[in-house]
């Protein structure tokens, strides 16, 4: 039989690995980081000891080719590192350099970059020597439809000139550049040719950050960007022209799945937590583990966890074979997030007024956890999405199997 749900020894191995780097040496720095909030100094060095240890232990760089000083995992491999440290630590996927925004930027460079647009921009980025945003989102237009973006550029000789207004760009605040999508068509023959790509220099005359964007869990570097009279040259044009919706859907299916990824390790640590309470909180006669309302909550987290996993590990697996995997990140992206959600809240109502304190990490869990169910898609545009597949596969084969996974069964 060719399905095999087990991983090869060398991940297990590195999974082992990254559980180990992460509980002795990333924890404890986070520690100290979270400690002195605020403290900059701390910060950044605490950051450069993590990634100076994953260097010396082998795990620097999970997801890039060896050319590029990686370790060349595929994608089903680098769902179970990524979940992995994504659950013991915070600063887990900062300290690999496998990070959001800078991890989707990588790969889209990787694939669409120029020779020369590689050595100058993706080399030091995988080096660990810079950081990089990606800027799509607009406050005026509906995130989930990048073909009404504002934000235009005009050809002016060698240049282009751009202007406009961009918002929730992660990473914008010390990024060294940017892939910034803007308008270069106004009447394209589809409206998805109406965008193209270009890599900004940071700092840039006319590229101005507004603000970092307060959210229900703080400030975390998602900048408002207002974009006046910035001038790009032609070489730094990302893929070709009329390419910018293309390029960011093909960057956007991976990077949903990554997500997914770290996801499944704060959901998975939070049913621990939630196990844990239950098996030492005494009330009412008996532990709550022994009590059928919280019984039914560990079930429920446990399914849903476990629904997760297959669909990530599935999704993944569709990627690293070239197949299409549009429909089943669609799916997992909605279903994980949702998931995470729940999972959690469920932790936090077994921990009761401890479970709302900060004393456990449930709390910021949940503030960082909502913002799942709308970026990178909103979860009404992915179940519109599915159920349009799910119509147009009946249409075409008088079934819904393709648009169930296509599975064996």
């Amino acid at each position: 039989m060719a399905i095999d749900f087990s991983f090869p020894e060398e991940v297990t191995f590195t999974v082992a690995k990254v559980r180990e780097f992460c509980e002795q040496i990333v924890k404890p720095l986070e520690d100290e980081i979270e400690a002195n909030e605020g403290n900059r100094d701390i910060l950044v060095g605490n950051i450069i000891k993590m990634r100076k240890a994953a260097r010396e232990a082998g795990l620097w760089l999970p997801h890039m080719p060896e050319e590029y000083g990686g370790m060349g995992l595929g994608h089903v491999a680098m769902a179970a590192v990524s979940a992995e440290a994504a659950r013991a630590a915070r600063f887990g996927p900062f300290a690999l350099n496998a990070q959001a925004p800078d991890e989707g930027n990588m790969h889209t460079l990787l694939h669409w970059a120029t020779p020369e647009q590689k050595e100058k921009y993706l080399k030091p980025l995988c080096d660990g020597k810079t950081r990089s945003c990606f800027a799509m989102t607009e406050p005026e237009v509906a995130g989930s439809d990048p073909t009404l973006i504002q934000t235009k550029a005009v050809r002016d000789g060698d240049d282009w000139v751009i202007n406009g207004h961009k918002w929730f760009i992660s990473g914008a605040r010390g990024a060294k550049f940017a892939i910034l999508i803007a308008r270069t068509e106004d009447e394209p023959e589809i409206p998805q040719a109406a965008n193209s790509a270009f890599i900004v220099d940071l700092p840039s005359e006319g590229w101005e950050i507004v603000r970092d964007v307060e959210t229900m869990s703080g400030s975390h570097n998602h900048c408002e960007i207002r974009i006046t009279d910035l001038r790009v040259g032609n070489d730094r044009m990302l893929g070709g022209p009329g390419q910018g919706h293309l390029l960011g859907q093909a960057r956007l299916g991976p990077a949903r799945l990554a997500h997914c990824m770290r996801w499944i390790g704060q959901a998975e640590t939070a049913l621990e937590l939630m196990v844990k309470r239950s098996l030492e909180r005494y009330a009412h006669g008996s532990y709550l583990a022994e009590k059928q309302g919280i019984q039914w909550m560990i079930a429920d987290s446990t399914m849903e966890l476990y629904q997760s996993k297959l669909m990530v590990l599935h999704a993944a697996y569709k990627i690293d074979r070239g197949e299409d995997f549009k429909s089943e990140v669609s799916m997992a992206k909605h279903f994980v997030a949702n998931s995470l959600n729940r999972i959690v809240d469920r932790a936090i109502q077994v921990h009761g007024a401890l479970g709302y304190s900060t004393d456990t990490p449930l709390a910021k869990m949940a503030t960082q956890a909502r913002w799942a169910r709308f970026a990178d898609g909103a979860d009404e545009v992915h179940q519109w999405r599915i159920a349009q597949r799910t119509i147009d596969a009946w249409n075409q084969t008088g079934g819904v199997k393709v648009s169930t996974g296509d599975l064996p069964l």
